[in-house]
């Protein structure tokens, strides 16, 4: 019996010893979570400045939306497959609503970087220690800036962490180009060295030349965008125009309309992501986040 007793723990104590080497960290398994679409809203709400937004709030309020429009629309029209139409159509306003938000806010912030950049830069140039030349950002950097890195010097009052502090940093800002500036300050901070400003010189001048160049390819193809939603949103005002008139869409109630309906849905989707994803410039992807 004893024999067997210690086998099974000897059993049970390897095993545990192999899980520990598959089982990720706890910070592994939080950007994990956040990888991937809600990952991906996550860093939209953050960015776009909704700081008492969370992404099930957002998920919420699609669906309340597409519920709303859904029975206003069924009670007025009385077609089910246009009012389940227009309800998919407000259940993504909210999403839509976010990410317009943030692409302004990323463009906004995209033309700031340079400027908290070179602040940092005159703080280490003038004897200030790494965290003091960040937490001043919170107080003298430009305003956008300024709340998550007042939040920054309240964490390392508290703790003396600098590395967790940075971790913190990255999660409010959300942002690919503070991912930058964070890893390389957490990489100046650990080895040292005198380069620092010269690092963040280098970093300031190449920000403020890609926030130039993106400026002018963006303002060359907005139009592309801009005639990827009209061509979008045409065909359904057309058919909001109709469904003030119950007998013109009388006939979408049968299946034959409900599935030239789903059709022109799948097409217009499929067309006007093609169009976004051909006209659009690439966004800056959280590799460092």
């Amino acid at each position: 019996m004893s024999g067997l007793l210690l086998g099974l723990t000897f059993g049970v104590g390897v095993f545990l010893v192999w899980w520990s080497c598959w089982v990720p960290a706890p910070g592994d398994r939080r950007r994990a979570r956040r990888s991937g679409l809600l990952g991906s809203l996550h860093d939209e709400v953050v960015q776009a400045g909704f700081s008492g937004l969370s992404v099930r709030g957002l998920v919420g309020a699609c669906l309340i939306a597409a519920g709303f429009v859904l029975v206003i629309v069924q009670l007025t029209v009385g077609v089910l497959p246009i009012a389940v139409c227009f309800a998919a159509i407000a259940g993504a306003l909210p999403v839509a609503v976010v990410r317009r938000r943030a692409r302004r806010r990323r463009a906004l912030l995209r033309d700031l970087w340079p400027e908290a950049v070179d602040n940092i830069t005159s703080g280490v140039r003038a004897g200030m220690a790494l965290p003091e030349a960040l937490a001043q950002l919170g107080s003298r950097g430009p305003e956008e800036l300024r709340e998550p890195f007042r939040l920054f010097a309240d964490d390392y009052r508290l703790t003396g962490r600098f590395s967790d502090c940075l971790d913190r940093l990255k999660d409010r800002l959300a942002d690919p180009v503070g991912d930058r500036l964070v890893e390389s300050l957490r990489i100046a901070r650990e080895v040292g060295g005198s380069d620092l400003g010269r690092l963040l010189r280098t970093l300031s001048g190449f920000l403020r030349e890609d926030a130039r160049t993106r400026a002018e390819l963006e303002t060359r193809q907005s139009w592309t965008v801009n005639a990827a939603r009209l061509a979008v949103a045409a065909p359904w005002f057309v058919l909001a125009m109709l469904s003030t008139n119950p007998e013109s869409v009388r006939a979408y109630s049968t299946g034959v309309g409900a599935g030239v309906l789903l059709a022109g849905a799948v097409v217009t989707g499929i067309a006007y992501a093609l169009m976004v994803r051909i006209g659009r410039l690439p966004e800056d992807q959280r590799v460092l986040r």
